[in-house]
């Protein structure tokens, strides 16, 4: 279980050791799901309905996007922007996960509420989202940019990426979609770790953790809190999308129409006015495949690498005291 457990005082995880098994849980997490987050973010950006049925836009569902990013640019554009991704998968789940487990021992600590309560994990989970967020966005809005380029690729490397938003738009445009960012993370983690804890305990009688069956139990577990949580949230997350890739234009005019926002409020009009209710959902299948992938790997990895951890600290503390009881 995550979060701060007092009954189980002994092997709760110290704030390293959260950090180090949310990052780890991050990376390995990001390399799984790539794919579906490079189908998303396509989806998101494209102006023209993603439909089969009303053509007109590159991409018309999901098999045919995949096929067609596979044949025009390869394999390889499934995992393009894949080391900011990383980067932003690494640090937001060392600063989310070591978050989390602080604030819910604070709850604990300072307040008369329990710190394995659903409620205490919506609002702890949605804190710690934000603080994240806050640390790592400008590595978002590269993965972005990354992501949403076609060939001839426009930014070659992280480092001339960098270089060249920061001459050619400025040091803010590296927090571009920060608003609508904060507003969808908060509900949107915080349902994460709400629902995640109100199925595993459902699931506790049968399973326990520690054990295959109990980490199994996490991913699926994380699987539904993941799809649930993106499908409420999900309209703010392409908010998000099309206002990072804002300054852009260039590069995304041969995958069809473009727009440029003046904020969150115009971006929100633009698209009801344009594409109607359906393109506030524009590329939810890949992005709830995603969902259900890397909530669920999430909390498999993380309570995978923490009773790893949790063993080979056990291990020592016994070896310790085997050598002390044969002094």
């Amino acid at each position: 279980m995550v979060g701060y457990d007092p009954s189980t005082q002994g092997t709760c995880p110290s704030p390293e050791e959260a950090a180090l098994a949310g990052s780890c849980a991050g990376m390995v997490t990001r390399a799984l799901v790539s794919p579906f987050d490079v189908l998303k973010i396509r989806f998101q950006l494209q102006i023209e309905p993603v439909s089969s049925q009303r053509p007109g836009g590159k991409y018309l569902g999901l098999f045919q996007a995949f096929r067609c990013i596979r044949t025009e640019e390869g394999v390889s554009a499934f995992w393009k922007g894949h080391i900011p991704a990383q980067l932003l998968s690494i640090s937001f789940g060392a600063v989310q996960f070591a978050s989390f487990e602080f604030l819910t021992k604070m709850v604990h600590k300072m307040m008369p509420y329990d710190s394995q309560t659903a409620g205490v994990h919506f609002l702890c989970g949605g804190l710690s989202a934000c603080s994240a967020t806050m640390v790592c966005q400008p590595v978002d809005m590269l993965r972005t940019r990354f992501a949403a380029q076609g060939e001839p690729k426009v930014y070659h490397s992280l480092r001339y990426a960098v270089t060249t938003i920061y001459q050619t738009e400025g040091a803010l445009a590296f927090y571009r979609g920060l608003i609508p960012t904060l507003v969808a993370v908060f509900p949107y983690a915080g349902m994460q770790f709400f629902f995640y804890n109100i199925f595993i305990k459902l699931t506790a009688p049968a399973t326990k953790t520690g054990n295959l069956g109990g980490h199994l139990t996490s991913l699926v577990c994380g699987s539904g809190a993941g799809m649930i949580s993106k499908t409420i949230t999900y309209p703010f997350d392409l908010f998000k999308k099309r206002l990072q890739v804002g300054g852009f234009e260039v590069a995304r005019a041969q995958f069809g129409q473009v727009r440029t926002y003046r904020g969150l409020l115009d971006c929100v009009v633009h698209i009801a006015r344009e594409e109607g209710v359906r393109g506030f959902f524009k590329g939810l299948s890949p992005s709830l495949v995603k969902a259900a992938l890397s909530t669920g790997f999430m909390f498999f990895w993380y309570e995978l690498f923490l009773d790893v951890m949790r063993s080979l600290r056990e291990g020592r503390t016994t070896n310790i005291n085997t050598k002390e009881e044969e002094r």
